[in-house]
């Protein structure tokens, strides 16, 4: 792997590939520590110690909202958008069409999402700053949409929806001119970037260091775990049968290959989606906990208390959620990817299996027997910080689930696009 390194930095192109995408992150950080004016720092940091909201948030922008700079949102708002349209394409046919329609349709669904980034990052961009006004002790100064509030908070909502879209072209230049995937770059760099201060406070806060050594060893547990899962898939045997006319004679040749069907087809979205549903509820509770009616009030604690990640409950229903949404979006993938009409369209057959509707039924059934073992690993991995944390009694470190995906994810990338690259020019690559 070493020498696979070497000889990617030896290739002038690759090396100027590499160099770039560096480049682009250096500026992502410089960028992530430009405030916001108007905020109070320490209450700011008090807000975070209470919020799993803001927490899931700060993941996505890299530790930007932690300061809340410019870029406090991330790309968060554009992974909405992202999944919104990803949905919407079976309900709407002019989509559906859009996307079967190649390297065209793909662009303008690509810009279409950037057109819905837009209001999504400033209606959360909104929401972040009520959050933030809501608290006993407002950490900003001025917010409101009257009077003398309304520049200032409009110069605010301003500023963080250029600092998203900032953000997106900077992952798209990644994606045209450096490795990877721009996007995903961004966010894997965030939480890279966030990991040494992470353990430095943790140790420094005086943490038992066998516990701390045996969470480490937990981590990685994962993390090979999620490598192997990532990379298992099913292989569906194809055959294809094409005839050819040459001389005036009909000659048919036959040919063999395979559909991967992936164990983990949903990726970290089931993750994303059910954490989403577990903090909406407490998040929208923390407006009324300060009302002046006492029940109110009461409701509102309560549902902040059962919706705390601190009980065994909440955790066994994120784990029912993430195998739920698990099946829900591996299923919306399929039926978007429609692979036994695109089968029987280019004269290929499952062997033993009709093609056309038959074929469809087979590969949902081989799907849906799989992706148990993926809903139940993402589910597993989803509530293995609260139980590692409770065998290591190590409470200040944070594992994120969601964050280690990506990390994985973007890394067996990244690798995999280096080694087409190095393969293409005859040098070995990183898999052996």
């Amino acid at each position: 792997m070493l020498q696979a390194a070497l000889n990617a930095l030896k290739l002038p192109d690759l090396r100027q590939k590499l160099l770039f995408t560096f480049g682009i992150l250096v500026i992502f950080r410089f960028v992530a520590h430009v405030p916001v004016p108007g905020v109070d720092p320490a209450a700011l940091q008090q807000l975070f110690k209470s919020n799993q909201l803001l927490g899931l948030l700060d993941l996505f922008s890299g530790g930007a909202m932690r300061n809340f700079s410019i870029a406090a949102m991330g790309v968060y708002p554009y992974i909405t958008a992202s999944i919104i349209m990803t949905l919407l394409q079976p309900i709407i046919p002019q989509l559906e069409a859009l996307a079967k329609e190649g390297e065209a349709g793909r662009n303008k669904l690509n810009k279409y999402t950037h057109w819905l980034t837009v209001p999504l990052a400033a209606l959360q961009g909104y929401g972040q700053l009520a959050i933030l006004n809501s608290q006993s002790t407002p950490v900003i100064a001025h917010f409101g949409l009257s009077g003398s509030t309304l520049l200032p908070t409009l110069a605010m909502l301003a500023t963080l929806t250029a600092g998203t879209i900032f953000l997106v072209w900077l992952g798209e230049l990644i994606t045209e001119n450096g490795i990877g995937n721009g996007v995903s770059i961004i966010i894997f760099g965030g939480i890279v970037a966030g990991l040494p201060s992470l353990v430095g406070q943790t140790v420094l806060a005086g943490s038992n260091i066998m516990g701390l050594l045996g969470f480490m060893i937990v981590g990685l547990l994962i993390i090979g775990a999620m490598v192997i899962f990532q990379e298992a898939q099913r292989r569906i045997p194809v055959q294809y049968a094409k005839s050819l006319f040459r001389g005036g004679r009909m000659y048919r040749q036959t040919g063999s290959s395979h559909i991967p069907l992936r164990v983990n087809s949903a990726g970290m979205i089931p993750l994303i989606f059910a954490m989403s549903i577990m903090i909406f509820p407490g998040t929208l509770a923390s407006y009324f906990t300060l009302a002046r009616t006492g029940w109110v009030a009461s409701a509102a604690r309560g549902v902040q208390t059962f919706f705390s990640p601190t009980g065994i409950i909440y955790w066994l229903l994120y784990f029912v959620l993430v195998v739920g949404f698990t099946f829900f979006y591996t299923t919306v993938i399929f039926q978007q990817q429609n692979l036994a009409e695109s089968l029987q369209k280019n004269g290929g057959f499952v062997p033993g299996i009709r093609p056309g509707r038959p074929t469809n039924e087979y590969l949902t059934r081989v799907l849906n027997r799989i992706t148990w073992a993926g809903a139940l690993f993402l589910g597993v991995v989803a509530v293995m910080p609260y139980f590692a944390q409770q065998a290591t009694q190590v409470q200040n470190l944070q594992l994120s689930s969601t964050g280690l995906l990506i990390v994985v994810g973007v890394v067996l990338d990244t690798m995999k696009q280096l080694e087409a690259q190095l393969l293409m020019r005859h040098y070995e690559g990183f898999i052996k």
